[in-house]
């Protein structure tokens, strides 16, 4: 059996009305190929792309560095029709496809799409700023303790040094150290749902 539908049985979407209608869905693409799949699908006539990314700080080996991921990695929204542009969008570069179960093509509502919009940014980057407080879990990026773990315990008055609470050699230990060698630990994508 075939991975694509066809355009005249009951496989297409279903909701609104299916011959003509623009209609939002979910595309898989290949590991780290988001950005080129959605410029890709931009140069294409009667197709909106949508590819909401996150930009972060991030230990290195060379220290905290900025890097621009996507929000919802191997996967993009495009808003097209379904009769005319199918085939267009499905078998486009960088991409394995439109996300599908079986038989059943989902689309998805122009409401949440408009929410997602909305906490993401007209620009579709949203930067999650290095602001931490208290509890926070946090990691080292710099200095002699880098790549260690920690817990901020407060923020100095001038917002350029954090006291940190650090599990080392076996006991905890405070320290104090600029705000610029220390980021928020774990996914930062929660941050923005």
């Amino acid at each position: 059996m075939s991975d694509t539908p066809d355009l005249q049985d009951t496989t297409a979407p279903r909701g609104r009305g299916r011959d003509s209608a623009l209609a939002w869905f979910c595309l898989r693409a290949r590991p780290k190929q988001e950005h080129l799949a959605a410029a890709h699908l931009r140069s294409q006539e009667g197709v909106e792309v949508f590819v909401p990314r996150i930009r972060f700080r991030r230990v290195t080996r060379r220290g905290p560095v900025w890097v621009t991921e996507a929000l919802f990695p191997n996967y993009l929204f495009a808003r097209f029709n379904w009769k005319l542009s199918f085939r267009l969008v499905h078998y486009s570069p960088n991409l394995t496809g439109v996300v599908h179960f079986g038989a059943n093509w989902p689309t998805i509502p122009d409401e949440v799409m408009d929410e997602l919009r909305s906490k993401v940014g007209e620009e579709d980057i949203r930067v999650i700023p290095p602001e931490m407080g208290p509890g926070d879990p946090v990691k080292i990026a710099g200095g002699s303790f880098h790549g260690l773990q920690g817990v901020v315990q407060r923020v100095m008055p001038s917002g350029q040094r954090v006291a940190v609470l650090l599990e080392f050699l076996g006991r905890q230990t405070p320290i104090e150290i600029s705000i610029a060698d220390v980021i928020q630990d774990g996914d930062q994508r929660r941050l923005i749902v």
